[in-house]
């Protein structure tokens, strides 16, 4: 049964990332549980804004449920043509920023930052600064944190960790994503 009082005791710091299918899918799948339950969430997309964000099935559904806040931010283009790479990362640094208000402010039981760690591997987002993000979060703040390629130190600084391995994917036969099922 939903309990709007939903408050966890003890929040931890999840990382799903490795080059499979399915870390953005677990964090979602996270917060679509949690927000049954009543809890607050707060979901940040990185470089998945834009019209970017309208190709995403799960966007559609996020953006309605009350307790749940989605805030997709970047481009398509992320690093490919457009704007600077100082254009992005000075807008990923203001997005992060955003995130910590958000994690910091009594708000949400439950932060997800997605592609945050290939925000860092593109260096787009310093680490020092997502760690700076680990060691301020509340006590009851759970924090999960995806993308492939996460820093080493964002893994140590983890309670948990999940590394999603690619033992075969369709993409390598040229079967292209599918609505409904991959995006």
């Amino acid at each position: 049964m939903p309990n709007d009082a939903f408050r966890l005791e003890q929040g931890l710091v999840s990382v799903f990332t490795g080059h499979g299918k399915g870390k953005t899918s677990a964090a979602i799948g996270i917060a679509v549980r949690a927000a049954g339950w009543g809890a607050r969430v707060y979901i940040m997309g990185m470089m998945k804004g834009g019209e970017y964000a309208e190709e995403h099935g799960e966007y559609f559904v996020l953006k309605n449920l009350p307790n749940v806040t989605i805030s997709y931010v970047g481009e398509r283009s992320w690093l490919r043509s457009g704007p600077s790479k100082d254009d992005y990362r000075a807008r990923a640094k203001e997005q992060l920023l955003a995130a910590k208000k958000a994690m910091i402010s009594g708000a949400y039981d439950i932060v997800i930052l997605d592609e945050i760690n290939q925000a860092t591997f593109k260096g787009l987002i310093d680490v020092p600064d997502v760690l700076d993000l680990i060691n301020n979060r509340p006590k009851n703040v759970e924090l999960i944190l995806t993308g492939r390629d996460a820093s080493p130190e964002i893994v140590r600084a983890a309670d948990l960790v999940s590394e999603i391995l690619m033992i075969k994917h369709p993409f390598t036969e040229g079967i292209r994503a599918r609505k409904g099922i991959d995006y």
